[in-house]
């Protein structure tokens, strides 16, 4: 989908001539017009100012586990000037159902305190301002799976910044090709 390359900082200039589309925050993803289609969102904080941790997370406790992480390891994964906070995918899942739409759904319930399956991401309810956090989305050509998009995108954040984005615990799952 995108050539990494190291020089590319993923800003939301860059991401919107890509084909990001939304950038409202997540209260506002029950309005918006999140496609029903498999893809990739990022999660962008416009502020690059140095961020405030809630000693604990908001979001849902999912099969009983605490969501919250101590504030070192919070501050440890911080990226300094990097807006991009966390990379995400959703697949159409196997009856064609799930999508951005459902897939980021799932992350805004999660964050809001209720039990979903949305683990990944987690460290952006510990922010302060994760109520003005904004998420994008871009729907992927049916021939390639969002996990290697997801896994490109990373990447080119890695090779950008030396390190995965805040909210990354993972570099993605990438493929040998294109979805059969």
């Amino acid at each position: 989908m995108w050539r990494v390359t190291p020089t590319t900082e993923l800003t939301r200039k860059v991401l919107t001539d890509r084909g990001f589309s939304g950038w409202v925050p997540f209260a506002g993803l029950g309005d918006s017009e999140v496609p029903r289609v498999a893809g990739v969102y990022v999660v962008l904080r416009p502020d690059t100012s140095a961020p405030v941790f809630r000693p604990s997370s908001p979001a849902g406790r999912f099969k009983g586990q605490d969501p919250s992480v101590a504030a070192d390891v919070l501050a440890a994964a911080w990226v300094d000037t990097a807006t991009v906070l966390y990379v995400g995918k959703a697949s159409a899942g196997k009856e064609g159902r799930r999508g951005l739409r459902k897939r980021l759904d799932e992350y805004r319930r999660h964050g809001s305190g209720q039990a979903v399956g949305h683990w990944g991401g987690r460290y952006i309810w510990q922010l302060e301002d994760s109520a003005s956090l904004l998420v994008a989305w871009c729907p992927t050509p049916p021939d390639q799976d969002p996990g290697q998009a997801e896994f490109e995108l990373i990447a080119e954040f890695v090779a950008a910044y030396g390190v995965r984005p805040f909210a990354n615990r993972n570099r993605g799952t990438a493929t040998a090709g294109p979805v059969s």
